[in-house]
């Protein structure tokens, strides 16, 4: 048993997160509060030396009330099987510095927790896992050969396309009769595969973001996109406002939590727009968990940390 309480959250640059938002600084509070040494480090700090993976890490305490959210206390080589958690926690893309940290982390994943579980991160990329579930969304395709794209179009009129390891809405083409070939092309020259779906106009009214937390079903907000906007995504001016699951909502997140729970998924995020799921089943870093408390009152990172420790 180890005798301090200890995570490491592995994360994005401390001073890019925004305190008023962050899911990942929800998290560390939480855990904080139940008086783990939290320590945070970068992909870069990662190391594999005789069988064990050091991370240089920034021990570091929070305090959401201060304009300088965090105090870094001391730096250290952190030898990660020594910890009880590990939280994968920096954003996307998911590229070979993503994939190669998995495979570091699966190292030690017999001795500490990592969350989420970097072999199903490494096996499930977010918007290919989508696959297991078409007959939940609409019309979709995965490609990147233009011609594939154009009959697609010729189908179904209005389509979107985004980039196969994209996030955060970034990157969503629209596209409808009025953009051609070149335009496609161009856009495939740079994002190379890409997820191609039928548009769905009631965007317009907002997509839901379903939070899942050990296979259960734990809140949802509603995002609206802006003004003149397709994307719905917080990052790129989406509001969130509360919301409820309707029985066919809650029937098709639970198709997937049953998936998540059996892939050692413990928090995901996943999106549906009327009715459909959009195949962004977030499980890299999922965000909103701070709009939610916002909303709701509700800590979800209590929850998240409850389920933990229940099933260390």
């Amino acid at each position: 048993m180890k005798k301090t309480k200890t995570i490491a959250i592995q994360g994005d640059r401390i001073q890019s997160i925004n305190k008023k938002t962050d899911t990942t600084l929800l998290l560390a509070l939480e855990a904080q509060r139940r008086n783990y040494k939290i320590y945070y480090y970068e992909t870069r700090n990662l190391t594999y030396h005789n069988g064990k993976i050091y991370a240089l890490s920034k021990e570091i305490e929070f305090n959401e009330n201060k304009k300088k959210f965090y105090f870094i206390k001391k730096k250290k080589l952190l030898d990660l099987s020594k910890t009880n958690f590990v939280l994968m926690r920096q954003n996307p893309p998911f590229n070979m510095d993503y994939i190669t940290a998995t495979f570091l982390l699966e190292k030690i994943s017999n001795k500490t927790q990592i969350v989420n579980n970097p072999v199903a991160v490494r096996n499930m990329p977010e918007k290919l896992y989508s696959i297991d579930f078409l007959k939940l969304m609409p019309p979709t395709m995965f490609t990147r050969n233009v011609a594939e794209i154009e009959k697609f179009k010729k189908q179904y009129k209005k389509i979107v396309i985004k980039p196969t390891h994209g996030y955060g809405g970034k990157n969503i083409l629209f596209i409808n009769k009025n953009i051609n070939k070149t335009k496609i092309s161009n856009y495939l020259k740079k994002h190379d595969h890409v997820m191609v779906q039928k548009f769905i106009p009631q965007i317009k009214f907002g997509d839901k973001r379903i939070f899942i937390i050990g296979g259960n079903i734990k809140g949802a907000i509603k995002r609206v996109p802006k003004k003149g906007s397709i994307v719905s995504n917080l990052g790129q001016g989406g509001t969130a406002v509360k919301t409820i699951l309707t029985k066919k909502e809650l029937r098709i997140a639970k198709i997937v939590a049953s998936s998540l729970k059996r892939n050692n998924i413990v928090f995901a995020g996943i999106d549906l727009i009327s009715d459909y799921l959009t195949g962004d089943i977030n499980i890299t870093s999922p965000t909103g968990l701070k709009n939610f408390k916002d909303l709701t009152g509700k800590n979800l990172a209590i929850d998240f940390w409850n389920y933990l420790e229940k099933n260390k």
